[in-house]
């Protein structure tokens, strides 16, 4: 393929969908960085001569495999597994395993895609790479999710290590599943490396990692509010979701003096105009991370509190959004809904939550909007930050490893700036995280050669 030939992203995205026919999370995500870097990429030679951005649209390589295990009522289960090892130009391949029945290659290729640009942004050694099953562990007791996760690592360790491919956790894969995980690639290789991030404290882990995505999206929106000489003090945030990326974002957003109003699951959203105070944070966290229960009873609990069942948090009136929940929560009309309540930031704690058109209309609006690869980051540099402290046999304090934490996500935001501001002084933070995290990997893989 000769990039001069394709003069738009539609003519690019032609040749993509012509390959990956069946893949919509996919192509979603490629259009969306193609959109803004195709542009940028003709204007290098060396670039289309090398003909990096196709070589970056396909993975290195891409695995599906059986995983079969026995429930607790002896019967015989079958899942499928998977690891997408994308891109490992500039580290070894680096990315979560998510354990949910909407998982498929689509979604896989669509993350690992989106993690190498993530990675690449948060400037430590790191590939991009994502991996998982359509295992569901929701209702499942601890012995099971022990015997799948056992049976996923059986072939799962033929292609991971340390200076391999280091997955970390994801949606429905948290401390639990990590540690049986862990401990099964500990049985297998008779090692005891630091391949797999999130972690326990007890054997390996680092602090801040649980918050650490929710955070990173706190501190990725309180950068882009001071280059305009604003702040989160007193903001009205809505927030989506209701596991760690959103529990820890409105932990940090209380910190910093705003009142977080929504948070939501599967099953609908709660509105809080009080706003959240610790014993309501604490009582979500203790609802979600040990009882598993719905968002629901917490307006069962707190007066002044309603519950929307089936509905999503984007038509509450606010100053600042964090979806924090999953891909495409955000729709055209909702982020045309975002934009008429006059909301001035959307920070995605979860990745791709907004559709393409959305994400235009927000840029289009002016809104200070920090795409997921930017915005939530903080995830992945704290487990980069774990893979170090695992190499030199270290565990750093809370206030080391948040320091670090913040100043990469500044680092982060300065580079968007770079490369995405434009003459009247705004910044376009998709054109900036795309052409930012592009340029590192491509001059790597020009450096390569044909590899």
């Amino acid at each position: 393929m000769d990039l001069s030939n394709y003069d738009s992203t539609e003519a690019f995205m032609a040749y993509v969908r012509q390959r990956n026919s069946s893949e919509p999370e996919f192509l979603q995500a490629v259009e969306e960085v193609v959109d803004s870097l195709l542009p940028f990429v003709r204007e290098h030679k060396r670039y289309t001569d090398q003909r990096i951005l196709e070589r970056l649209v396909e993975p290195d390589r891409a695995f599906q495999f059986r995983v079969t295990w026995e429930d607790d009522n002896g019967d015989v289960q079958v899942n499928r597994g998977y690891r997408v090892q994308f891109n490992n130009a500039i580290g070894p391949y680096k990315g979560g395993l998510r354990f949910h029945p909407s998982v498929n290659l689509s979604v896989l290729k669509f993350l690992g895609f989106e993690q190498i640009f993530k990675n690449s942004l948060t400037g430590l050694p790191m590939g991009g790479g994502k991996g998982g099953s359509d295992f569901d562990p929701k209702g499942r007791s601890d012995r099971e999710v022990m015997r799948f996760c056992q049976s996923f690592m059986n072939e799962l360790f033929r292609h991971v290590g340390t200076y391999t491919d280091v997955p970390a956790g994801d949606i429905g894969v948290g401390a639990r599943e990590i540690g049986y995980l862990f401990g099964q690639h500990k049985r297998l290789t008779n090692t005891y490396t630091g391949v797999l991030t999130g972690k326990g404290l007890n054997y390996g882990g680092s602090v801040v990692r649980t918050e650490a995505t929710g955070y990173g999206a706190v501190y990725f929106a309180k950068e882009m509010m001071e280059l305009r000489g604003d702040g989160l003090d007193g903001k009205r945030c809505i927030v989506s979701g209701s596991g760690n990326v959103a529990l820890y974002a409105a932990q940090k957003l209380m910190q910093e003096g705003a009142k977080v109003v929504t948070l939501s699951d599967s099953k609908g959203f709660i509105h809080d105009p009080e706003g959240l105070d610790a014993e309501k944070w604490e009582f979500v966290r203790e609802l979600k991370e040990e009882r598993r229960g719905r968002i629901s009873e917490y307006a069962e609990k707190f007066k002044g509190t309603t519950f929307h069942e089936g509905a999503k948090p984007w038509g509450v009136e606010a100053n600042c959004a964090f979806p924090c929940a999953t891909q495409n929560e955000i729709s055209n009309e909702d982020a045309a809904l975002l934009v008429k309540n006059g909301i001035d930031v959307v920070s995605e704690g979860a990745n791709m939550p907004t559709a393409n058109d959305g994400v235009k209309r927000f840029v289009d609006a002016g809104i200070l909007y920090g795409p997921g690869k930017a915005a939530n980051a903080g995830g992945v540099a704290v487990s980069g930050l774990e893979q170090s402290q695992n190499a030199q046999r270290l565990s750093w304090s809370r206030m080391e490893v948040d320091d670090r934490l913040r100043g990469i996500m500044a680092d982060i935001h300065k580079k968007c700036v770079v490369y995405g501001s434009s003459p009247d002084g705004s910044v376009n933070y998709v054109r900036g995280s795309n052409i930012a995290g592009f340029v590192k990997i491509a001059e790597a893989q020009v450096a390569y050669g044909l590899v």
